[in-house]
């Protein structure tokens, strides 16, 4: 019998811990939020700092007009994405998708993309990423592209490395939810 984990209580929400199952609200759950790069909710884990999951990784983003997800990149494994609310961009393989409510976007491992969150107000996307590979060398690429420069997502050159690719941007700092970034 799997047991129950109970997330952690902290001063910004609940973060989950341990390996059973356990049942998380993500207006209850700790977010990493800066301006300019939207907001992600750690209701399975912090993919950024100390990722738990082994098999997949599920994050949800909140998104204004403008805000990147990430920079654009590849991953060894595949990565799946659903538009719940709201509008985006997606910049896949150097082409530009619009993206609405309900849309399902499916990136085979080395698809290189993007979000952006477009329209007239935050948009939601849930990310689904496998981790067979992530912890092996060259598992993770970014990409130089035009396309997703104009949306301030792309490295100058391309790297193997997150932290030179993400050395220009703020980091996403640990926070409560905000009232108005899911849907009710």
């Amino acid at each position: 019998m799997i047991p129950e984990s109970k997330p952690e209580k902290t001063e910004r929400g609940l973060l989950p811990k341990g390996e059973g199952w356990y049942v998380l609200n993500m207006r209850d759950a700790v977010w990493r939020h800066v301006d300019g790069r939207g907001a992600v909710c750690l209701v399975l884990d912090d993919f950024e700092n100390e990722p738990q999951a082994e098999q997949f990784g599920v994050n949800p983003f909140v998104l204004n007009p403008g805000e990147p997800m990430s920079m654009y990149h590849w991953e060894a494994d595949q990565e799946d994405l659903l538009v719940v609310s709201g509008e985006a961009v997606l910049i896949v393989e150097g082409e530009e998708r619009p993206l609405r409510t309900w849309d399902f976007v499916h990136c085979p491992p080395k698809t290189k993309h993007v979000i952006v969150g477009a329209g007239a107000g935050p948009c939601l996307v849930i990310a689904v990423g496998a981790r067979a590979h992530s912890a092996e060398p060259d598992s993770l690429g970014f990409t130089a592209d035009e396309v997703a420069k104009r949306y301030g997502a792309s490295v100058e050159q391309d790297t193997m490395d997150g932290a030179v690719a993400y050395g220009s941007v703020p980091s996403r700092k640990s926070i409560a939810y905000r009232d108005g970034w899911l849907p009710e």
